[in-house]
């Protein structure tokens, strides 16, 4: 009797620890698939921030043949070019929200640039009807969209990772793993503030 009892709690103890075990791997599984799906995301920012860069100096080369054209607003593209460019944050980096923050920072003051550029050109009709300079700005105007198009989706996927990873049970392995939550990208700073329009 006494051994059918000791053997019923060690049958108990096995079936205990294999669903364990499988709720562990499955939670690990999960996670790391999310995860995963938040650096192949991230992967897409790169590139399309990486073709914006490429095309401006393309951009500057351009516009630097016009006459007159205001030098400290070209300056002023390819310092915020040089600084973007510097900032570098790879897959790994994306749990530290002061890194992610600072390369966020760095994009946001390009595009910044980039958009006082193209107002400045208002003024010089004879650089907007060149037909070199109307393709680099259709192809900005088109990268910048998909900059918001893939910094949305990736902001969807890094949502869907971190609910998981804050959810229970999941939350228990996400902390014995370490799986860290991930920061989002934000609205650039006054963006909610409409322009300014003087005619």
């Amino acid at each position: 009797m006494g051994n059918k009892v000791l053997l019923g709690c060690l049958a108990a103890v096995v079936v205990v620890v294999l669903i364990a075990g499988m709720w562990a791997a499955g939670s690990y599984n999960k996670l790391n698939a999310t995860e995963q799906a938040v650096n192949a995301g991230w992967a897409q920012v790169e590139n399309v921030y990486q073709r914006r860069a490429d095309l401006i100096p393309n951009l500057v080369e351009t516009v630097k043949g016009a006459a007159n054209f205001e030098k400290g607003t070209l300056e002023a593209v390819v310092q915020a070019r040089a600084s973007a460019t510097q900032v570098k944050l790879d897959a790994s980096s994306l749990k530290d929200p002061d890194a992610f923050a600072k390369f966020q920072k760095a994009q946001d003051g390009l595009s910044s640039a980039l958009s006082r550029l193209l107002v400045t050109v208002e003024k010089y009709p004879d650089l907007k009807a060149t037909q070199n300079f109307r393709d680099l700005q259709a192809q900005l105007e088109g990268t910048e969209n998909r900059i918001s198009v893939e910094r949305g989706r990736f902001n969807e996927l890094t949502q869907t990772y971190n609910t998981l990873r804050r959810s229970f049970p999941a939350v228990i392995m996400a902390n014995l793993a370490g799986f860290r939550e991930r920061p989002y990208f934000k609205a650039t700073e006054g963006s909610d503030k409409p322009p300014t329009v003087k005619f």
